[in-house]
Parts: C-alpha cells; structure tokens; sequence
C-alpha cells in the first residue's frame, strides 16, 4: 500500500467555518471507521476557501470512501453548507514525506 492524500478544496455556502466544521462531527466519526483512513485536517485560507486534507493508506481506500460517503452521507447537512460549484476533489499517492 502507498499513503495517500486526498485533498478538496470549496468555498462555504453562507454559513462560517466553525458553523461547517461542528456540522463535520457526524462525518468525522464515520471517516474514523472507513478502512484505511488515518486523519483529516482542515484549513482556511485568507478568502475563505476550505482546504480539506485526508491521509489514506492507498488511494483505491480514498476513493473507495468517498464513493461511499456520497452514497451513505448524501442526506447529511454538510453537503447543502458548500458551494458545490467551487468544489475541486483530488486524491494522489504521497511520493515524499518527512
């Protein structure tokens, strides 16, 4: 297996960033058990773009969770608290890290 970081990057759809991330505690909770995942961070950047980052233990885990979190999460809050026409989605195997 190859570490993986998948990284999503999207504009908030009129709520704040700590309004988004306590909306985020269900979805932490089910990422803790996807197979594979080993933590997530979020950042935000001075023009308000949201900068989610997750390391995977493959990137065929990474994937394989995120097909299942839109399938499984589709109801949840979360998705209606982004902008979906800034969201860029991006998952790749890690080839250096310190």
């Amino acid at each position: 297996m190859t570490l993986a970081i998948e990284i999503t990057t999207f504009q908030l759809n009129g709520c704040t960033c700590a309004e988004f991330i306590a909306a985020n505690a269900e979805l932490d909770v089910w990422l803790a058990r996807q197979p594979g995942f080993q933590s997530r961070t979020m950042a935000e950047q001075k023009d308000g773009t949201i900068v989610d980052m997750l390391f995977w233990d493959s990137v065929a885990q990474g994937t394989a969770s995120m097909h299942r979190l839109m399938d499984e999460l589709r109801d949840s809050p979360v998705h209606g608290m982004i902008d979906q026409d800034t969201v860029s989605w991006s998952i790749a195997p890690v080839r250096h890290r310190v």
